[in-house]
Parts: C-alpha cells; structure tokens; sequence
C-alpha cells in the first residue's frame, strides 16, 4: 500500500476536455455552470473505474475516487492476487490528469509486490527488462505484466508507467 506518482500529461484520455481541468482547479469557470468539483470528480473516478473494468480487470468491492486539486485516484477494494492489483493500480494511473495513486487496496492470496517503471525516449521492453532482470530476452515477462493495457510490446510511450514483476 502507499503512493505510486505517475506523469499526469501522460496517459488515456478519459475525461472531456473540461471535465478534469474544472475538477483541477477550482478557480477556472467549469464548462457546465451547473457542475460543482465533487460532481466533476466523481465523474471521473466513475470513468477510470470504468476504464479499469474495460481492461478485464476487477476487484471484489472496487472503489475508485478521483481528487482533482491534487490530480490523486484512490483505489480500494480486494484483488484476488497480487497481479491483479498491480495492474489495477496502474491502469488508474496511466490516465492523462492522474499524477499519483492511493493503493487502498487489499489481496486474497498475496505475492511479493512488483516494482515500477516510468518509460522515457528510447525505451523498449528489452532495454527495461536488461535493467531489471538483466538480460532483454526477459520482457516477455514485463509485457505479460502489463497486458490488456498494453496491447503491443512494441507500443510503450514516454511517461507510460509499467509493472515490472518480481522473475519467478
């Protein structure tokens, strides 16, 4: 449990483009006059929940919340295994206006926590896995790690953060 940071510009984009802003900072006009921050924030708690569900991915009792001041989703719930949760954790965070996650969450069957990786230029699955497990012909394990969000290992971005498990 704890904090993970992520790189708020980067990520899906699940929020119009007033909805995260207006939550963000509560001085700008929001684009609906009617809508209030706490509004604007469950909205998007409800689409990164949603977003997460869409990725195959669930927890018994999810609880997804979203705090636009401070760009932070908290997640809670119980994850049957420890894989799971970690790409729940970093699903909800790979959502353009996200800078970090609150893991609230919990696991039935527990397993050593996996590390993270914030991708930058020029990295691939190989270069990552020679970092961490020393030797690239291992990425098979870091793709299989962040899949369904990855859908290609050839698909990463810069500021895309990865799950990098512990090698069994």
């Amino acid at each position: 449990m704890g904090i993970i940071n992520f790189i708020k510009e980067a990520g899906e984009k699940l929020f119009g483009t007033a909805a995260a802003p207006a939550a963000a900072e509560p001085a700008a006009a929001p684009a609906d006059p009617a809508a209030n921050p706490a509004e604007l924030n469950q909205k998007a708690g409800d689409a990164i929940a949603t977003y997460i569900r869409s990725q195959g991915l669930d927890a018994d009792n999810l609880g997804v919340t979203y705090d636009g001041v401070s760009h932070t989703v908290t997640v809670t719930g119980n994850a049957a295994d420890q894989p799971t949760k970690e790409k729940i954790l970093v699903a909800a965070g790979n959502v353009q206006n996200v800078d970090k996650v609150d893991d609230q969450m919990s696991v039935t069957n527990p397993a050593p926590e996996a590390q993270h990786h914030t991708v930058v230029a020029g990295d691939n699955l190989w270069k990552i896995a020679e970092k961490y497990y020393g030797s690239g012909a291992k990425n098979d394990a870091i793709f299989e790690a962040n899949t369904p969000m990855l859908k290609s290992p050839d698909k990463i971005y810069p500021g895309q953060v990865l799950v990098i498990p512990p090698l069994q």
